[in-house]
């Protein structure tokens, strides 16, 4: 090995080197985009086929050869039938990537369905969780619920909250990743905080404890008040106006950023949370009006704040 090293050029050395870093690098990519998705099982099977194939020539099993031979034949065409979704989010990620206007563009359209569903299931009084991952992997953290993998649009949120005896999702949390409805009927972590105010049900403490763990954001939709609120590193800012919430939400969620620069933007956010909650307190006569309308509503103990 060594001789071969030293039989090289320099020039054959940083090309050797450029091409192991290359592969490399597609294959993290690669591993990457099917984490936690169908395509990881997937993949396993085909390793296992893959083993069997060398088995069965090892062995000199002529049946299961010649069958795993015109199965690899067709493999690529396989890989695109069954991948054909997870291949066109790929490229979509790769493109949004070289072009980062693309993605600025998507994550402010799913902001505004995301906020667009969240006032009106609070004017209609459905009450909702809605949970955005960032960074952190809230794998770990959420528990049952159902994938649903599809396109974040206002009338889907609507749908998966809408109270009835045929949907078993409503009560749960829907998760976004990756600017997609991943997962809806999530069961989230509540907030370890001693001095809640007891005037939060479960909703809101499922939404202020799995911001407490992770760097997730959550929006709460209250039944009872008809209001939206935010949720960031165990705050929470209620009664929000759609600008300050779209305004605090394009700041945390801003395509890619340096370490600084996500700094400024998350205080930025947290400014526009702490002004949110300054409004509600400088407004004494709304404050009461929101005192007085709760406490002329009888609580029983499933209310719409007790389904996490």
């Amino acid at each position: 090995m060594a001789e071969v090293v030293e039989s090289l050029s320099t020039r054959e050395l940083v090309v050797a080197f450029v091409d192991i870093f290359i592969l490399y690098y597609v294959i993290y990519r690669v591993l990457l985009l099917i984490k936690g998705t169908r395509a990881a099982q997937m993949m396993t099977g085909i390793v296992l086929i893959s083993a069997g194939f060398v088995a069965a020539e090892h062995f000199d099993m002529t049946t299961m050869s010649w069958l795993l031979h015109n199965f690899i034949d067709y493999f690529f065409i396989i890989v695109i039938v069954v991948f054909q979704q997870d291949i066109r989010r790929a490229l979509m990620r790769i493109g949004q990537n070289v072009v980062p206007f693309g993605r600025t563009h998507e994550v402010s359209q799913v902001l505004d369905e995301v906020i667009d569903a969240a006032n009106h299931l609070a004017k209609a009084r459905i009450g909702g969780l809605v949970v955005f991952q960032r960074e952190a992997d809230l794998t770990d953290f959420i528990d049952h619920g159902e994938i649903i993998d599809a396109r974040v649009s206002k009338e889907l949120l609507v749908s998966l909250f809408v109270p009835s005896r045929d949907n078993e999702l409503h009560d749960g949390a829907v998760l976004i990743r990756d600017l997609r409805v991943q997962r809806a009927g999530a069961v989230l972590p509540l907030s370890r905080a001693p001095r809640l105010s007891p005037e939060y049900g479960t909703r809101h403490r499922a939404g202020l404890g799995i911001t407490e763990e992770t760097d997730a954001v959550a929006l709460v939709i209250s039944e009872e008040r008809g209001e939206v609120a935010l949720c960031f590193k165990g705050n929470i800012a209620r009664d929000l106006e759609p600008d300050t919430l779209r305004a605090a939400l394009q700041s945390l969620f801003s395509s890619e950023r340096s370490n600084a620069k996500l700094a400024a933007d998350e205080a930025h956010a947290a400014a526009e949370i702490s002004k949110a909650v300054a409004a509600m307190a400088a407004d004494p006569d709304r404050a009461a009006e929101s005192r007085g309308r709760d406490s002329g509503k009888i609580r029983g103990g499933g209310s719409e704040e007790g389904a996490s």
